[in-house]
């Protein structure tokens, strides 16, 4: 009976924790309608995105990046409510000292998610569409750009670069709680690094500053994985055993 009153209580937390979070989203998609203009009028007065007609080809497709637009405003700002309350939840189970240092990974994860955006849209995009723009030219293509493609261009590479900077804090994490080592990530860095180069690949142009501009930060957080988890383990290592 108390398994299953324990079972109960569980799942009516959860169900409290997942209702504030999508109240959340719904608040911050609302803000999110509010700025959309605001959001797209700064994206268009960017010096790449000053070249660039935007042209619709549907009805639809002006209501569609609004959305589009708002709704990844709600994400951005949903994101530290919901990795909170997934540390709210699951805090019960964990020790005092497993709870203060788990709790930091909700500012430092959202802190590394915007980086990692900054990064893309301020570097990596502006490239990306330059090089795009000019193979355009040299095969004589007449220039037509769709806002929807535009944008679709723009969040696929933006956020797959900000989901790629919270590898630190991810490899932390499986090391804590022992699915990784600082042995284990140097046995496999070769492999990691092929592996790296491949996803820098696939989202970049054909061209090899393109590859270098969004390989080598992979490489470097990579790197910076191995560090954290080096430093981690030997403060594991040289701390006291308890009595």
């Amino acid at each position: 009976m108390d398994l299953q009153g324990d079972l109960i209580n569980h799942l009516t937390e959860l169900r409290k924790r997942i209702i504030i979070v999508i109240a959340c989203f719904f608040v911050a998609m609302s803000g999110g309608l509010y700025v959309a203009p605001t959001i797209l009028r700064y994206i268009k007065s960017g010096l790449t995105a000053k070249s660039v007609e935007w042209n619709v080809f549907s009805f639809t497709d002006g209501l569609f990046i609004y959305l589009r637009c708002a709704f990844l405003f709600a994400i951005l700002f949903t994101l530290p409510v919901l990795l909170y309350h997934t540390w709210a939840f699951v805090r019960p189970g964990l020790t005092e000292t497993e709870a203060k240092g788990t709790l930091a990974y909700v500012p430092v994860s959202f802190l590394l998610f915007l980086i990692g955006v900054s990064f893309s849209y301020f570097l990596v995009f502006p490239m990306m569409l330059e090089f795009m723009i000019e193979m355009n030219h040299n095969v004589g293509a007449v220039e037509t750009y769709g806002i929807d493609r535009y944008f679709s261009f723009l969040f696929s590479v933006v956020f797959p670069l900000g989901i790629a900077f919270e590898m630190p804090l991810v490899i932390l994490f499986l090391t804590k709680i022992g699915l990784l080592t600082p042995e284990r990530l140097n046995g496999s860095r070769k492999y990691a690094y092929v592996g790296l180069a491949v996803v820098g690949a696939s989202i970049s142009p054909p061209d090899f500053v393109s590859h270098l501009s969004v390989t080598v930060p992979l490489l470097l957080l990579f790197e910076i994985s191995v560090l954290v988890t080096r430093r981690f383990a030997r403060r594991v290592a040289t701390a006291p055993s308890p009595t």
